[in-house]
């Protein structure tokens, strides 16, 4: 093993590790006892179900609640646990616990793993994010036992508490609320302030990223002192809050909805906040309408930030890439943020991250549309939400037929471990060269 992992680059590990941990889930929840029907879930569900789980996004082809028994539930949790974190991170404190030297390679793929941007301090850092994970699952936890125990007894309480802490910390949406109404995800307490509020700070924590709170835990409340990248990302997922919250703030004042103003806030805060891959929703999406579900879409689309339980493309990126247009429209030179210069190639990669996203969802919900016959505008809601890793569901997901089911698959896998990820797992080598083509303008624009 030692041989075979020094012949391989920190990405292809990674993606190694995703693709064992899913295929690991898909054969335990193809146990007979992992669910509730009589003989072993088909492969084809098993295989949707732990690719959804490890890349943290919660799509599901059949209800948490009512399909999978306790120990299919228990699998599922897992496999969010160690996606969220990341597999890397998983192993790493093993070795830790296990008091096991990490080599430079460990080092190395740790920080491809987290978003890093050293190697020096990797181990800390990989040590501070179990402990605040551990940490805020467990107050999560704590703070939604007095509603569930009080709804579903004691023991069920405590159950649903800790999945409901693990599920949102990590942005991956499952839910076991299936046992009021199938596919209902959180609608049962839409207007239960205390877990709606639980939920919605579980989601940001988890999704703000652990430099981000590595920053806040050295730093506290002087700003001046915090990375750029974690300035960026504050003020970036404050304003992707604010004002979709506002625009559905106004949406759900509609007769449709029969919303008093206080349920009103609480609801279009809860969406704005779970729309960023977390992927629980309260109302029913369905009626939501033609810009309030385009606003979701690229609300899924962006997506968490670096370093994260969350996917998508990330608030740095959309940060970056409003930041180079900026700078274009003022005819400077060079992007900046908070009086800091933007490297070239951070711009260049926000560039083809972007491009590759656009295209695998517009792609993967042009070949759905196409093989299930059903409109492009609920196709692309599901795809923007399988590549975001978010869960989010018009609920077609259920209805779809194997190949469908297969893109769904990939987009979600390709989301979780991140497309460029993929491209640098699979173009080895040093491609450098000192040679340059000659230079010819082209008109853009």
């Amino acid at each position: 093993m030692k041989k075979i992992s020094k012949k391989l680059s920190s990405f292809q590990i990674i993606i190694l590790g995703f693709l064992g941990v899913i295929l690991a889930g898909t054969l335990l929840l193809m146990l007979p006892f992992s669910s509730k029907e009589s003989g072993s879930a088909p492969f084809s569900d098993c295989l949707f179900t732990a690719t959804s789980a490890t890349c943290v996004t919660g799509l599901i082809v059949h209800d948490t609640a009512t399909y999978w028994t306790a120990f299919g539930q228990a699998v599922i949790l897992i496999l969010i646990q160690i996606g969220g974190l990341g597999v890397v991170t998983i192993m790493a404190s093993l070795a830790m616990i296990s008091g096991r030297k990490i080599g430079l390679l460990q080092r190395n793929t740790m920080q491809d793993s987290i978003s890093a941007q050293h190697v020096g301090g990797i181990v800390r850092l990989t040590s501070f994010a179990i402990k605040i994970t551990l940490a805020v699952e467990s107050v999560g936890a704590l703070l939604m036992m007095p509603s569930f125990c009080k709804e579903f007894g004691v023991g069920k309480g405590i159950w649903y508490s800790v999945f409901h802490s693990v599920s949102a910390f990590c942005n991956a949406g499952f839910d076991l609320m299936g046992v009021k109404e199938k596919f209902s995800s959180l609608t049962s307490v839409a207007y239960n302030i205390p877990v709606n509020i639980v939920i919605m700070l579980l989601i940001i924590i988890g999704g703000i990223g652990f430099l981000t709170w590595d920053d806040i835990k050295m730093h506290k409340f002087n700003l001046k002192k915090y990375r750029m990248q974690s300035k960026v990302i504050l003020a970036t997922s404050g304003i992707l809050i604010i004002f979709p919250a506002v625009y559905y703030f106004f949406e759900f004042a509609g007769d449709d909805w029969n919303m008093t103003t206080g349920e009103r806030i609480i609801t279009a805060l809860f969406q704005s906040v779970t729309a960023r891959t977390a992927g629980f929703n309260t109302v029913n999406l369905s009626m939501l309408n033609g810009g309030g579900m385009i606003i979701m879409i690229f609300l899924m689309l962006i997506g968490g930030s670096p370093g994260s339980t969350a996917g998508g493309m990330k608030t740095t990126t959309i940060a970056v890439l409003f930041a180079s247009a900026f700078s274009v429209f003022r005819k400077e030179k060079d992007a900046g943020l908070f009086g800091r210069r933007i490297e070239i190639d951070t711009v260049k990669n926000a560039s083809a991250i972007l491009l590759m996203y656009l295209t695998i969802f517009l792609s993967g919900a042009a070949a759905i549309s196409n093989i299930e016959n059903l409109p492009i505008r609920e196709c692309m809601f599901e795809t923007s939400s399988a590549i975001a890793t978010v869960g989010l569901s018009l609920g077609i997901t259920p209805t779809l037929g194997i190949v469908s089911r297969i893109i769904l698959i990939i987009m979600m896998f390709l989301g979780r471990v991140g497309g460029l990820t993929v491209i640098y797992a699979t173009v080895s080598g040093n491609h450098s060269n000192l040679s340059k083509l000659p230079q010819e303008k082209i008109t853009v624009g």
